[in-house]
Order: structure tokens, then sequence, then C-alpha cells
């Protein structure tokens, strides 16, 4: 008896209800329901969940944005990153909240010494996302910066900010706490993080440590975020250590991450 209740609602009414849900909510709704599936995979639905189309990146290979239906759309951007004109900045959206996500590129950052070929060299790889990454030679003076405008971001959105990278053979000094930060707004929070695991140091229980990627890559988060509705300005982060100022070697660079926190 329900379900006929259900079937005699108007389609655009229950298209209209789980667009104010999530892509999860939708899903779930198509399958539990013969009754809803049509609503609930409709392009009304599910152009709810997609950036507006003048933020919708370009595919790869000249894919079009409108050969395929918005579940399908949703489902290729969030399935996998796509890279932005100029390669390198990748982009997708978050399966469960539809949040856009990003990765900024090594190259994208600003890396002390960088242009220094005994510090800081360039190496492609072929699991990397971009065209190269950058390997550090040695340096005592560590600092790696990026930025992302806030309007690129989805509002009322939580975020983490993660450094994703890989150590070489035989790294050093990567084991000892390091400076992060991550600022939006006037506001800064700044952290002790530990690029290199080491089961013979122990670290306070405030310093974070890296977790190994399906990927193959690690990620070390930074710092979480809000981006509130109406903010316009930079969100700002960086790894540095520059005090201690002792040699440090071994770390492979891909990027750093900007992507929801569920």
């Amino acid at each position: 008896m329900e379900s006929c209740e259900i079937a005699r609602l108007p389609e655009e009414l229950v298209s209209a209800a789980l667009s104010l849900t999530s892509p999860r909510d939708a899903c779930r709704a198509a399958a539990v329901s013969p009754a809803f599936r049509a609503a609930a995979d409709s392009d009304a639905v599910w152009a709810c969940f997609l950036p507006p189309l003048a933020d919708q990146p370009p595919l790869a290979d000249g894919e079009a944005l409108l050969a395929c239906g918005k579940k399908d759309l949703f489902l290729r951007l969030s399935g996998s990153s796509v890279l932005l004109p100029g390669g390198l900045m990748s982009m997708w959206l978050d399966r469960e909240t539809a949040a856009k996500c990003y990765m900024v590129a090594a190259r994208e950052l600003s890396i002390a010494w960088r242009d220094t070929p005994q510090h800081w060299t360039w190496i492609p790889l072929e699991d990397s996302r971009f065209s190269d990454s950058a390997e550090l030679i040695w340096v005592c003076w560590l600092e790696i910066r990026g930025k992302i405008h806030s309007k690129m971001l989805s509002q009322g959105s939580t975020y983490a900010v993660y450094t994703v990278y890989k150590l070489a053979e035989e790294p050093d000094g990567l084991n000892f706490p390091v400076n992060a930060s991550v600022s939006v707004g006037g506001s800064i929070l700044a952290s002790k993080v530990c690029l290199q695991r080491d089961p013979h140091m122990i670290h306070p229980e405030d310093v974070a440590l890296p977790h190994q990627r399906v990927d193959g890559w690690m990620e070390l988060e930074l710092g979480e975020f809000v981006c509130e509705a109406g903010e316009d300005g930079d969100v700002s982060f960086g790894l540095s250590e520059t005090e201690s100022l002792y040699c440090k070697s071994g770390l492979i660079l891909q990027g750093i991450e900007i992507r929801c926190k569920n």
C-alpha cells in the first residue's frame, strides 16, 4: 500500500525532495524503491550535486561534458580526479557530499630552493597525477607553501589539507617534527607533524603522523578548516622547519590535497 501511495506522487515533487538530500541518499532511494528510481536518477536531481557549468572542468581527451547525463557526469567527477587547464591542479567531487576537492601540484607550490639542482630536482613518476614531482636532494631550510582561493571550494564544507608524498630509499632528517599551518580568514591553525614514522622514536601525542594511501602514496594531514558561506579570500597552507636547520633529504612531493572531511 505504501509503495502504491509513493508511486502516485508526481515525479517532479520526488525529484525536488531528493535534490535537497545528498548523492548517497539519492542512490539509496533509487535502490530501495522502484517508485523513486526514475526521479532519483533524473538530471533534475543530479544537476543539484554538480558545480555550475562554468565551474565544471574539461574532461580528459576532449570528452564532452554535455554528452552524458548528470548522474553519469557526477559519477565520472567523483570516481577520479581530472586535470584543470595548465596541468598544475586536479579536481574531483566528494562522492558523499558533492563538495569540490583539489590537489595542487608541487610545481604550483612555493618551495624554498626549488630551482637549485643540488637541493631539489624534478622527476616524472608514472603513478603521479601530474607531469613531475619534486624530489628533495638535501636542505637545511625546509619550507613549502601553497594556497587556493576559497571561492573554488564548496561553502559550508569542512576540509582537511594533506601533503601527498613518498620517501626515497634512504631519507634523512624526516623523522623529526616539523611545523604545519593552515590559515583562512585571519585564523591560523598551527601544528606539529612528522613526515616519516620511526619505530625508534617516540613523539608527543599531538604530533601528526603519515598514513599509507591505497594509491601507493603517503599522506600527512596539515590541518582542517571550514569554508564558511561568504568567505572570499585565500586558504593558505604550509610545511616548514627553519629553526633547527638539520639536514633533510629523501622527500618526493606530488602535491598538497584539499579534500572534504566527512
